[in-house]
């Protein structure tokens, strides 16, 4: 047994009287053979086993140690580090839902501003042509028609938010009048010698004033002009202005005069015209533009 001394052994022993060994396991410390005892450290501690009752010993390996948590050591959690661990996740959580809101009032704002963009770049009216209309005389300009047109790719806009503006010795706005609405050739006349209604014997240029245009529809298919003001793509129409009454100074627009404005729907851009009068009226229909 002495070479035993200091190893890891298996001691298996039985008592006198006793039908069952026992094993005990642990590292043999010393054989004390005068008093008949072995010094074993086990795992219940440090002990002596007589001598007489071993039956073998058999050395090994020792096992790993195997802690007992319950035991030996507790879990603990900090109140602290919890409430830290709670304030995370609710900072998270908030970040998260700012960001969410946030993307989501951008991208419908982003979906609204490319929207107008494309609605203003694309939308409006066009100015294909002017031509004036002279006094008998040939002295100056009484009437201005502006021939229009929706751009390509306009929407549909209401003619009924329809301005024109004249700018000369002062800024004039006139604005479409439903009352002076009639169609090109009502009677087969020249569009200046337009009738109010069919038959009758007022020209339409004579109910303009200083607020309000003539509207002739040219080209409308679907008479969306004449029957709910509304120009759509395609359609043409004549804006006559009364330029005896907004340029009452002159009784009408002179020779070698500049004038110059825009006619503007709801939205998108505006056909915008500068026009500088000629120096002889030769005709009564004078080309302007």
């Amino acid at each position: 047994m002495e070479r035993l001394v200091g190893k890891y052994c298996k001691i298996v022993t039985k008592e006198p009287g006793e039908d069952r060994a026992s094993v005990v396991t642990g590292i043999l410390e010393d054989v004390d053979y005068k008093d008949g005892f072995i010094l074993v450290d086990s795992d219940q501690g440090l002990g002596c086993l007589r001598i007489n009752t071993i039956v073998a010993i058999k050395p090994g390996r020792k096992r790993p140690e195997q802690k007992d948590i319950e035991k030996d050591e507790k879990g603990f959690v900090g109140i602290g580090t919890l409430i830290v661990f709670i304030a995370m996740i609710l900072i998270a959580a908030v970040a998260a839902s700012v960001l969410i809101t946030t993307s989501e009032h951008l991208q419908r704002r982003a979906q609204s501003v490319g929207l107008n963009t494309i609605r203003e770049v694309s939308s409006g009216l066009v100015i294909d042509d002017i031509v004036g209309y002279t006094n008998a005389e040939k002295t100056r300009i009484e009437y201005i028609a502006f021939q229009v047109r929706p751009r390509a790719g306009s929407q549909d806009f209401d003619m009924e938010l329809l301005t024109l503006t004249l700018l000369y010795d002062e800024l004039y706005v006139t604005k479409f009048d439903p009352t002076l609405l009639q169609t090109v050739n009502l009677d087969n006349k020249s569009v200046f010698f337009t009738p109010n209604e069919t038959g009758s014997s007022t020209w339409l240029i004579n109910l303009t004033n200083t607020t309000t245009f003539a509207t002739l529809s040219m080209h409308d298919y679907d008479d969306s002009i004449v029957k709910t003001y509304g120009m759509n793509d395609g359609d043409r129409a004549l804006l006559i202005v009364n330029a005896t009454a907004l340029i009452p100074s002159q009784n009408g627009l002179g020779t070698r005069k500049t004038i110059s404005g825009e006619v503007r729907s709801e939205t998108g851009a505006g056909g915008i015209y500068e026009i500088t009068t000629p120096a002889v009226y030769s005709e009564r229909v004078v080309d302007l533009w």
